[in-house]
């Protein structure tokens, strides 16, 4: 349960219609397969000691103290374990009938939780035996014990910091007024639903869309056991799609028409934080907290013993910035170039600019930039040739990349020009007394510094915009020259991580209309990133690989989604990478990467306190005026010392 992780379980016995001694020992068995499988959470389906699908049956005495004895047998093999249990129970209370989960944990009965709206349409007639659960909580005498009954309980579990489960039944998820809001608003981030919900064609998917929807909307986690084989087939089919979610995403879902123990680790403090993210969550008229004039909610304290969650089942994508299927990915990257592109366009047409200046070196950030203004230029009707691209060669200049930016400006049409900057530089290390053999961060830093300094003029001279070419990830490391690189009039890659400009890039070549284009392109890809600040080797290659400097950009890129999306501890995120990037990387490489990456993103606040307006184009960005605001001189020491205390 370190880090917020804790297994859970959705269980799908198989039963016997009417036969709840049998399908004890099919629960129980169903219980110790999951407890084995570590999980510390175990929900079974609706009616499950006695079958959905019994009719009038459960108008019968026989059946209902039949059901009971196999709850009490259930409850007495649960002693000895903190795991909670969720089963489902037909129970009598005031000569009524209600359709119940049944709460156990180390061989006691915490609670009985009543189904709230029963259905009564199609298929459904559950009106003629059951009596909907009201809001207000009660109690029931059960075997000479007390046990509260009611559906606004909450169980706290002291093990997990934030874990406070709810529990409701099959119908209570479809309706309009669901209780998982009353829940999630009271404080549960686990919401369990015990369902019979029958087989019909299409409603798999919808079941999927619904429960993604509620859990995203309540930003919990949601466990749907349901029934599966065993249950009546006189009118239905039982397919036991019983699935673990968190978030609105799906961790697991059990195979269709078989028993099943369906296992999945839930992250709370992920939701926790969300929560926290979120200051409209919670929200109810005006005020920031739970309605407390309706009825109240009772809350169990329980303990469970803390027990490191084995994570290994769990997904972590390595690049969470880029989606792995290939459909998906090229959507995304469609939309990501539109919402570029447009945003280039606005401002363009804002302003009234009439041209746009970019400096292209042949590297991917500037050909992605390229290619963006040039979509812009098409879709406001402005000939490209008004695109002015800028190649300024100087000492780390290689033919390579040189050549790309030459043949990339000439097939999108722009007009090209060059500006060799290297005896403005030279004549700068005069002025300042610098040594031109010194291949210092002046060495660096004034290249770059000229470079944007002719830009600037030549948007002057063409009353033109400059283009900033600069990616996220790039900013988030603060590897970029302050008032160099850093700077332009509109930066159209400034919310976009480093990892999926590779991917734009593809995409761009993928699409491209003339294979000159999309030869360069390609050509592009396969060149190392690179400032090319420092003079190249003997043979014209490029000396100076930024990912040797920095670390890899997809480190760096996991290691940024989770520090400002999720604001996990380092430890956490250092426990997640190991195991995202097992195989590629081994841990004290990560380790590593992860101290230089906390590091550099907070030295290097105070570039980003300034940089220039661009797009926003996911859940990820540092813009200043909007989504990260930080101050320039906060300590990284926190951070630090818990990776340096290993």
């Amino acid at each position: 349960m370190e880090h917020g992780f804790i297994k859970v379980a959705a269980v799908t016995p198989k039963v016997r219609v009417a036969d709840p001694s049998w399908n004890a020992e099919q629960v129980i068995e169903g219980l110790d397969d999951a407890v084995a499988k570590g999980a510390k959470i175990v929900v079974f389906p609706e009616l499950c000691l006695t079958g959905y699908t019994c009719g009038d049956l459960f108008l019968q005495e026989t059946l209902l103290r039949k059901a009971k004895e196999g709850l009490k047998k259930v409850a007495a093999h649960t002693a000895g374990t903190d795991t909670l249990v969720f089963a489902g129970v037909p129970l009598v209370r005031d000569g009524k009938l209600y359709n119940t989960a049944a709460v156990l944990q180390n061989g006691s009965i915490l609670a009985f939780v009543p189904k709230r709206f029963i259905p009564n349409y199609s298929e459904f007639y559950e009106m003629r035996h059951y009596t909907p659960g009201g809001r207000e909580n009660t109690e029931i005498l059960f075997e000479g014990q007390t046990v509260p009954f009611g559906s606004r309980i909450l169980f706290d579990i002291d093990a997990v910091e934030g874990l406070s489960v709810a529990a409701e039944l099959c119908e209570d998820v479809w309706v309009a007024d669901a209780p998982d809001i009353e829940h999630a608003l009271a404080g549960a981030t686990l919401i369990v639903n015990l369902s019979a919900s029958d087989e019909v064609v299409a409603k798999g998917q919808y079941r999927r869309v619904l429960l993604s929807g509620v859990s995203a909307r309540t930003a919990c986690a949601y466990i749907y056991a349901d029934a599966g084989e065993g249950e009546s087939s006189t009118d239905l089919v039982f397919a036991g799609q019983s699935m673990i979610l968190e978030n609105g995403a799906i961790l697991a879902e059990a195979p269709l028409f078989e028993p099943a123990v369906t296992c999945a680790d839930i992250d709370i403090h992920r939701l926790v934080l969300e929560r926290r993210r979120m200051n409209s969550f919670g929200s109810v008229s005006g005020r920031t907290c739970f309605d407390s004039g309706t009825a109240p909610y009772l809350r169990i304290p329980l303990h469970m013993e803390k027990v490191k969650t084995d994570i290994s089942d769990r997904c972590f994508d390595p690049h969470p910035f880029v989606p792995s299927d290939p459909v998906l990915r090229r959507e995304r990257c469609e939309e990501i170039f539109a919402i570029q592109s447009r945003g280039l366009a606005k401002r363009l047409e804002h302003v009234g600019a009439s041209s746009a200046v970019i400096g292209v070196s042949g590297g991917l950030d500037s050909t992605l930039a390229l290619m963006v203004t040039a979509r812009a230029f098409d879709l406001l009707g402005i000939p490209r040739k008004n695109i002015l691209a800028v190649t300024m060669p100087c000492y780390g200049t290689t033919e390579r990349t040189h050549g790309n930016a030459r043949i990339m400006a000439d097939a999108l049409g722009t007009t090209l020009r060059e500006i060799d900057i290297a005896e403005a530089v030279s004549l700068h290390f005069r002025d300042i007394g610098h040594d031109p053999e010194n291949h210092d961060v002046t060495y660096e830093n004034c290249q770059a510094r000229e470079r944007t300094q002719i830009l600037m003029d030549l948007a002057n001279q063409t009353n033109g915009l400059v283009i900033g070419t600069g990616d996220m990830s790039e900013i988030a490391l603060g590897w970029a020259t302050y008032n160099g690189d850093h700077m332009s009039m509109y930066a159209v890659n400034i919310g976009v991580p480093k990892t999926l400009v590779r991917h734009l890039v593809q995409y761009c070549a993928d699409t491209a209309a003339k294979a000159e284009v999309r030869g360069v392109l390609l050509d592009v890809l396969d060149t190392p990133v690179s400032p090319e600040l420092l003079p190249p080797t003997a043979d014209g290659m490029i000396s100076q690989k930024t990912e040797d400097l920095v670390g890899p950009y997809e480190l760096h890129d996991f290691f940024l989604y989770y520090v400002l999306r999720w604001g996990f501890a380092p430890r956490k995120i250092l426990r997640i990478a190991k195991q995202a990037f097992a195989g590629s990387y081994d841990d004290a490489v990560i380790l590593k990467w992860l101290k230089k990456f906390y590091w550099r993103f907070f030295t290097q606040q105070f570039k980003r306190s300034c940089i220039p307006d661009g797009p926003k184009v996911g859940s990820v960005a540092l813009s200043p005026r909007g989504d990260w605001r930080m101050p320039s001189d906060a300590s990284v020491q926190a951070w630090i010392s818990e990776l340096d205390n290993l």
